[in-house]
């Protein structure tokens, strides 16, 4: 069984300047989600960080919800909570799967998340994970957030974009340059 078993978990973070983190949690499952921000909140604060807390309907909206704080707001980088459990039909696959593939995807544009949605079989799966006294799933969730936040800082922070990037003589923005025949 999982429990029993041991892992290596690097050092806490450390950083030299304050981080904030959001915390986006899915209470379909109150008890299951108000272990996880117990776990993530703990984390956080334990690395000197300050936090805030919002709720979203399901899963499938938490990476939404990150996505329009990264826009609109000043998070360094942000804990994904909640709970699916498999049910009788597909809509467990569809949820955990786009839930994952959208928070991985704003991982790639270089958002500092840690994934904390638990997708489990049954409650006592579930029970276990949450509980900070055992898996502690919300504080790895938000370690693992705040790892991130101090690699994108020790590599210079956020840039703008991804990929390749043309040189400034290869493209001009449209009425910034004068026309030649003119000058």
């Amino acid at each position: 069984m999982a429990s029993n078993e041991t892992h290596y978990t690097l050092p806490r973070a450390e950083f030299d300047r304050p981080v904030k983190l959001l915390i986006v949690v899915a209470p379909y499952y109150r008890d299951i989600a108000d272990q996880l921000i117990e776990g993530a909140r703990a984390e956080i604060e334990a690395a000197g960080g300050t936090h805030e807390t919002v709720e979203v309907p399901g899963a499938l909206e938490v990476p939404t919800a990150i996505g329009i704080a990264e826009r609109l707001s000043h998070f360094d980088g942000y804990v994904a909570l909640g709970c699916v459990i498999r049910g009788e039909t597909t809509h467990y696959e569809t949820v955990c799967n786009d839930s994952s593939r959208g928070i991985t995807l704003l991982g790639l544009q270089g958002l500092c998340i840690g994934n904390g949605i638990l997708t489990v079989e049954n409650m006592a799966q579930a029970q276990a994970r949450a509980e900070v006294a055992g898996q502690n799933k919300g504080g790895g969730a938000a370690a693992a957030a705040l790892h991130l936040i101090a690699l994108a800082r020790k590599w210079g922070g956020q840039r703008k974009g991804v990929g390749f990037q043309p040189a400034r003589d290869e493209y001009q923005i449209a009425g910034s340059a004068k026309d030649p025949s003119t000058a």
